[in-house]
């Protein structure tokens, strides 16, 4: 099994920034690529989780979209990118691990990403998966008032205990209520995740303050075998953003996540860990 553990974090240079990525698994299996959303680092992709996908026979990439982690931060709102850079950012990491094509994971706002790559370079997808995202089109319903309710105010970024209370509470609101949310390994994983990131305050606000240019892409347009994945206690995009997302792509399946919000709580692994296997060429969970 030690070919399926992490092979450790990484820098490197790639679209004149710098990119902090990690592997799971054998470089010669089938290669998944997570994404994940607004603020998030790698780290929200646990790494028992990515460890799992790879012993079903996959090599498995995670990293620090800008902004968040280790990768490159920009000065607090300005971040010099939009969503076609990050999405450069995503080919750049499996150009710089010599993988010609992958299985796109997109999580929230990386939805976006996956969208430009799927449109742009579709020689690059094997297929993709959207989990907790949105075609974004009129007449959807808006995030939950019980959501609103429950983010506290932005905190110092200077206060790293506040931002840690912060992003807690932030996570737990997200989660809509759901039975699965367990708040002891939130806490645990945003405390590493606040130590290692390079600069919290541009984390905080600047993918809220980049140029959404991915949306010109329809979505009709994506030829790649798709998964759409949706918490039916999602507070941020309700369910039908993931009903509708699935009906937009052509050929598209939906797997709801019974008792999951605008998240991937672990109980529910062991339904989400079979279909991503199946849908991206089969394997042992």
């Amino acid at each position: 099994m030690t070919d399926h553990l992490s092979h450790g974090e990484k820098l490197v240079e790639i679209n004149d920034v710098e990119l902090c990525f990690e592997t799971f698994g054998n470089p010669a299996h089938p290669a998944i690529l997570l994404i994940d959303g607004a603020t998030a680092s790698m780290l929200w992709w646990e790494a028992e989780l990515c460890e799992q996908i790879a012993r079903g026979d996959r090599f498995v990439i995670r990293y620090d979209n800008r902004d968040t982690g280790r990768s490159t931060s920009y000065p607090p709102g300005r971040p010099g990118y939009t969503f076609t850079d990050l999405a450069g950012d995503a080919l750049g990491i499996l150009d710089a691990l010599h993988v010609e094509r992958a299985h796109i994971v997109c999580r929230s706002m990386s939805g976006g990403i996956g969208l430009v790559i799927g449109v742009d370079h579709p020689d690059r997808v094997e297929s993709l998966t959207f989990v907790s995202t949105s075609t974004g089109e009129d007449g959807l319903p808006p995030p939950s008032d019980e959501l609103t309710s429950g983010i506290p105010a932005r905190p110092d970024p200077a206060d790293s205990g506040a931002v840690v209370d912060f992003l807690v509470a932030s996570a737990k609101a997200c989660s809509g209520g759901s039975p699965y949310f367990d708040e002891t390994a939130t806490r645990a994983l945003v405390e590493r995740d606040v130590a290692r990131t390079h600069d919290i305050a541009a984390t905080l606000v600047n993918h809220y303050a980049m140029t959404f240019d991915g949306s010109s892409r329809d979505v009709a347009s994506v030829k790649a075998p798709t998964l759409v994945v949706h918490g039916d206690h999602d507070p941020v995009l309700p369910l039908p953003h993931g009903r509708a997302l699935r009906d937009a792509l052509p050929g598209a399946t939906l797997l709801v996540l019974e008792g999951a919000g605008h998240d991937l709580p672990k109980p529910l692994w062991d339904v989400f860990l079979p279909a991503l296997l199946q849908h991206t060429g089969g394997g042992r969970p």
